[in-house]
């Protein structure tokens, strides 16, 4: 393995994000820089105002659907797994199964090999490609359910909860809030995937995304907007909308809504009172604790940075395997994806 000297010198934290100097680019900035490699569209890793940036085909166009044209100054496609050198520095992009286009970035010089995962899950999803383990010397892995509790139940089993609850209460509209990008679509194609063919009604804020997902192939059935003008009878009907709806007037124009949420964080029976959740939906889009320690195993690596979450539990787990390991302490990464 390469000399931690040597890891550091090709990447370490800043206060606008992983930085590589010898490139001279960041990696997710939190700020606007002139060069930004991007792993995934979620606005917490995604940001406007950078000069360059590079990023998966979807993960561009997604930041032009969210941010409007002009985002950034110039963009560069990354294929998966073309390598690119930039300044001498080899980087390329792998799959990293949390939404449409994620991306692990695998950055190599003079023979040490650092992956910065961005977000990551292991768990299938028919809306993005699975991720791939890639070998390295430093693997930088996210923490959001870094603890032993977290163990996320099936996916598709947690729909069936929504499905049953639909024939158990058919005169009322199941509400399911879930994050415009990646969950919602999510969401939806579990429910094909469990047989449901009924149209699904979505808020406005949702439509431009999942019309981009379905136009890149993925099926999410028949989709009809949520408009109040249509005068539309909404019982027995699910209504798929973002967190935000929970809160606002959008929810309460449908007649005895039942409000469902799909995040990780529904294992948590405080979260789910605390919005008023009636059927928690425990779908995730990140790593549970014991997909994350499996990844390590899987990959190898001589180092484990951790970053944005329990940091703490994960370092410690890693160091009893053997495995150096540090937090890397990361500030601007606020779960906007709702895990």
């Amino acid at each position: 393995m390469s000399s931690k000297m040597n890891t550091d010198n090709l990447l370490f934290p800043t206060p606008e994000g992983l930085y590589c100097p010898i490139g001279d680019f960041h990696i997710d900035p939190v700020r606007p820089v002139q060069r930004a490699l991007i792993t995934h569209g979620h606005s917490d890793h995604a940001r406007a105002g950078h000069g360059a940036v590079l990023a998966s085909r979807e993960t561009l166009e997604i930041m032009r659907i969210r941010m409007g044209e002009g985002f950034c100054r110039t963009e560069q496609v990354a294929m998966p797994g073309e390598t690119i050198d930039i300044a001498g520095v080899r980087v390329s992009f792998h799959p990293a199964g949390h939404v449409l286009g994620s991306c692990q970035i695998r950055v190599e010089h003079a023979g040490t090999r650092i992956v910065a995962s961005g977000d990551y899950k292991r768990s299938l999803d028919p809306t993005c490609a699975a991720f791939e383990p890639v070998a390295c010397d430093v693997f930088i892995t996210e923490a959001t359910f870094g603890l032993p509790v977290f163990r996320h139940p099936d996916p598709l089993g947690e729909i069936r909860k929504l499905l049953a609850s639909l024939a158990q209460f058919p005169d009322r509209t199941h509400f399911v809030g879930a994050y415009a990008l990646g969950k919602a679509q999510r969401v939806i194609a579990l429910l094909r995937q469990a047989g449901y063919d009924k149209p699904v009604y979505m808020h406005g804020a949702l439509v431009r995304l999942c019309e981009f997902y379905q136009a890149e192939g993925i099926d999410l059935g028949e989709l009809r907007v949520a408009v109040e003008e249509e005068k539309a009878d909404f019982r027995g009907a699910v209504v798929v909308g973002p967190p935000s709806a929970f809160s606002g007037v959008w929810m309460r124009r449908f007649a005895d809504p039942l409000p469902a949420f799909a995040s990780g964080w529904m294992m948590v029976r405080q979260r789910a009172r605390q919005r008023g959740v009636e059927l928690p939906l425990v779908i995730s889009d990140h790593c549970d604790w014991p997909e994350l320690t499996a990844t390590i195993r899987d990959i190898m690596p001589g180092e484990v940075w951790v970053t944005h979450g329990r940091e703490e539990a994960l370092v410690r787990w890693c160091e009893l395997q053997g495995i150096a390991a540090r937090p890397l302490h990361l500030v601007g990464y606020e779960d906007e994806g709702d895990a």
